[in-house]
């Protein structure tokens, strides 16, 4: 049988209106967070440590990636089909990247449905987040001069209602 104790006067009444404490994490940053993959290659393993085993290898540079849990020097990351795993957190850049998510996503001059078309991007293509508002994000693909808007909900790597500032 349990027992429960409750307690009045103002002690109970501090308990009540603190806020809960949170777990700190070995980066200090807040989970979920975006990140990017900073090398050609990184390995995604069933745990944090290089004895786990390999279960992927991510083969695409920048390809944007969710934190979703940190140990020590190692970050889970989820990417964008739902693939959840261990990397290093040097396999990791802070740089803010997103994928189109649909095919043929006009890229405009301006954060404007009426907007000049400056490029068309099809599903699949990573982008630099330059920064993001209600329902616009600057992009850019800077190995084929491509700069503009894209409406944030052609993206995955950013959350819903997240400003980014470059």
């Amino acid at each position: 049988m349990a027992s429960v104790t409750i307690a009045s006067g103002p002690a109970a009444a501090q308990q009540e209106t603190s806020p809960p404490a949170k777990a700190e994490n070995p980066s200090g940053l807040p989970i979920p967070r975006w990140v990017s993959i900073r090398a050609r290659e990184a390995n995604l393993r069933t745990g944090p440590g290089a004895r786990y085993p390999i279960d992927w290898v991510l083969q695409r540079r920048k390809l944007p990636a969710e934190i979703v849990g940190e140990f020590e020097n190692w970050r889970q990351i989820k990417v964008q089909d739902g693939t959840v795993g261990w990397v290093h957190k040097s396999m990791l850049s802070g740089k803010r990247t997103a994928t189109v998510t649909a095919a043929r996503v006009r890229v405009l001059q301006a954060p404007d449905t009426d907007a000049p078309v400056a490029a068309f991007l099809e599903d699949g293509v990573i982008v630099a987040l330059n920064g993001c508002e209600a329902t616009w994000c600057r992009i850019a693909i800077d190995s084929h001069g491509v700069d503009g808007w894209i409406a944030r909900s052609a993206l995955w790597g950013i959350y819903d209602g997240e400003a980014v500032k470059r």
